[in-house]
């Protein structure tokens, strides 16, 4: 059998596992949507967005945990987002290439994959204790900051990367300083890419529990936060709050807030598909 035959039989077979791969989640992703869907849906009320968490599970509601999920993702957004495509930029563009910058580079990326929870005790150890910040909104959101930091850095350099040279040669020639060429023509030609990078770690952001967890936020919190110093609550730790509960009440109540949960990440994932797809036909135009 020839070499040629043998690799068109395995690209055959990588194809039949990607597509048994592709319809299997599917029909899971299906089935999950369409019993939370059942279960919760008859629960979405204006009454339910609007009420506080209370223990009779008719009145309870997600006030509270959806405001403090806007709060973590405003806050977040404002303390990574400068952060993270400040410090992709200047890896990309002004730092010095050397062995010290590939190991930095290495290592970014390695963030990205380490467990959330870790980022959890960084952030017990340092915000919440060294910083005296407490169980607090800007507690959590720095956590979550260094959570997503490693995404937003990669996401701006790959941007930046993608960007021809040609334009950065030609703003050059045209005398323009290496800021100028940096703020008015590689941005702006890298917005797309910046803009779903960082849509994509917010989204990220949004779902997580396990470092907010470990810093001391709050499962029942009978008020709607009013400063980045109160105590607050989110959607996936009332979740867990309520699914973890053997009333049937409850349950519906978790499913519920899932589809609201899952209605914000679809939102924000939609948006990082547009503008991926506005900046790629940029790029390719």
């Amino acid at each position: 059998m020839s070499s040629l035959r043998i690799n068109r039989i395995i690209d055959k077979g990588f194809q039949y596992v990607g597509i048994f791969a592709t319809l299997f989640g599917l029909i899971m992703l299906a089935i999950f949507l369409f019993n939370i869907l059942g279960d919760g849906l008859s629960r979405i009320d204006w009454d339910f967005l609007t009420n506080l968490p209370s223990r009779r599970a008719s009145k309870a509601g997600i006030l509270t945990a959806w405001v403090g999920t806007v709060w973590i993702m405003i806050l977040t957004a404002l303390i990574a987002i400068p952060l993270g495509v400040s410090a992709g930029i200047y890896l990309q563009e002004y730092g010095t290439k050397n062995k010290l910058a590939t190991i930095i580079e290495v290592n970014i990326s390695n963030l990205a994959g380490v467990p959330s929870i870790i980022y959890g005790l960084l952030g017990l150890e340092i915000f919440v204790r060294l910083m005296n910040m407490g169980s607090s909104l800007l507690a959590g959101a720095c956590t979550l900051s260094l959570l997503i930091l490693p995404v937003i850095i990669v996401a701006t350099r790959e941007a930046m990367k993608a960007v021809p040279n040609s334009l950065r040669e030609a703003s050059y020639g045209m005398g323009a300083t290496k800021w100028q060429t940096t703020w008015y023509q590689i941005l702006p030609a890298a917005s797309g890419g910046i803009i779903t990078g960082v849509i994509l770690a917010l989204s990220r952001a949004v779902g997580e529990t396990a470092p907010l967890i470990v810093i001391g936020a709050l499962a029942y919190v009978p008020f709607v936060p009013q400063t980045p110093l109160d105590e607050f609550t989110v959607l996936p730790m009332q979740i867990f709050n309520w699914v973890s509960r053997p009333q049937k009440d409850f349950l519906e109540n978790g499913a519920a807030a899932i589809i609201v949960l899952l209605l914000i990440t679809f939102c924000m994932n939609g948006i990082a598909i547009y503008f991926r797809n506005k900046w790629q036909k940029k790029i390719n135009w």
